[in-house]
C-alpha cells in the first residue's frame, strides 16, 4: 500500500486509488506523454457514494483550467464533459452509489464533437468545442478539480472514493476498442496514460490499494 508521495512508473493493473476523505489537498498527479492534442479519449473506472459535485478526470493547460474535464454535477444530475473550457451534458444516466462504473469520453477537434460512454452504452454524439487544439504543458488530476493549473482545489468539489484503469489516447477509439475496455477484454493501453505504466505521484492522503475482488 502506497500513501503520500509515491512516485514513479508502475503497472497498476488489479489496484486503484483510494481517495478516503473530503480534502482540498489529496489527489493524484498524473503525467502525460505529450502537450498538443486534437483528438482525445479518456477512460476509467470509478466507485463512489458521493451525493454533491465532483471530478472524475481534470486535465488543465496555462491557457484553460478545464481544458478536458469529467465532472459529475450533482443539481442537475448531470455528467459535464468540458473540451477548452466549453461543456456539453448528459442527464438521465444510473450513476447508482457504491457500484463500479465505466467511464469513456471522446473527443475530435476536427467535427467538435464529444461523447460519453457510461457502463458500455453510447451516448449522443454533441458539439462541444472545435477548431481549436488541447495544448501547452497539461496538468493531469484526479481526486480533485482544478481551477487553476495544477491548483485551485475545493474540498467540496473533491472526489471520495476509488478510481481505476485510468487510459488516455491522443486519438478516438472505436466504438469496439471502447468495448473491449468496457469487457476488460485484449486493449492497446493509453500512449498518452496507460494505467499498466502509469508515472505519477501522490499528494496528501490517497492509498494505492489492490482492487477488493468479490467472492463467488
Amino acid at each position: 500500500m502506497l500513501t503520500a508521495g509515491a512516485a514513479g512508473v508502475q503497472d497498476l493493473s488489479e489496484q486503484m486509488f483510494t481517495f478516503p476523505q473530503r480534502s482540498n489537498t489529496a489527489h493524484v498527479r498524473l503525467t502525460a506523454s505529450r502537450q498538443d492534442f486534437s483528438k482525445v479519449t479518456v477512460c476509467l473506472r470509478s466507485f463512489t457514494d458521493l451525493q454533491r459535485d465532483h471530478p472524475l478526470f481534470s486535465l488543465a493547460t496555462p491557457l484553460r483550467d478545464n481544458d478536458f474535464l469529467i465532472f459529475w454535477k450533482e443539481s442537475s444530475q448531470a455528467f459535464q464533459l468540458h473540451v477548452n473550457n466549453n461543456t456539453a451534458q448528459y442527464r438521465q444516466l444510473d450513476y447508482e452509489p457504491n457500484v463500479w462504473h465505466t467511464i469513456c469520453s471522446t473527443w475530435d477537434s476536427t467535427s467538435g464533437l464529444i461523447q460519453l460512454w457510461f457502463d458500455g452504452k453510447p451516448l449522443t454524439r454533441k458539439f462541444v468545442s472545435s477548431g481549436s487544439n488541447i495544448t501547452g504543458n497539461p496538468i493531469i488530476v484526479l481526486g480533485q478539480e482544478q481551477d487553476s493549473h495544477g491548483g485551485g482545489f475545493q474540498a467540496d468539489q473533491s472526489f471520495v472514493g476509488s478510481i481505476s484503469d485510468v487510459h488516455m489516447w491522443d486519438y478516438v477509439l472505436s466504438p469496439c476498442e471502447i468495448q473491449n475496455y468496457v469487457n476488460d477484454l485484449n486493449l492497446t493501453p493509453g500512449n498518452v496514460v496507460n494505467w499498466r505504466a502509469l508515472d505519477f505521484q501522490i499528494v496528501d492522503r490517497v492509498l494505492l490499494e489492490n482492487k477488493q475482488q468479490t467472492c463467488h
